[in-house]
């Protein structure tokens, strides 16, 4: 088990793939975070031509 362990500091692919990973992890939190904002930006704006929309045509809502 002590073996398997050493190997496992010593080999650099595993500290690469873990390094991939990380970066993945770092862009898919960043991704999800500017989709968030953007929909939330898209929803706000959306409701606001709804409102202008409903209000020019007397406020009254189906």
């Amino acid at each position: 088990m002590v073996k398997r362990i050493i190997n496992l500091v010593r080999d650099e692919e595993g500290v690469t793939a873990l390094e991939y990973g990380l970066i993945a992890a770092l862009i898919a939190a960043f991704i999800v975070a500017a989709v968030t904002a953007l929909g939330t930006n898209v929803r706000d704006t959306f409701n606001n031509i709804a409102t202008a929309m409903s209000s020019a045509m007397g406020g009254g809502t189906t």
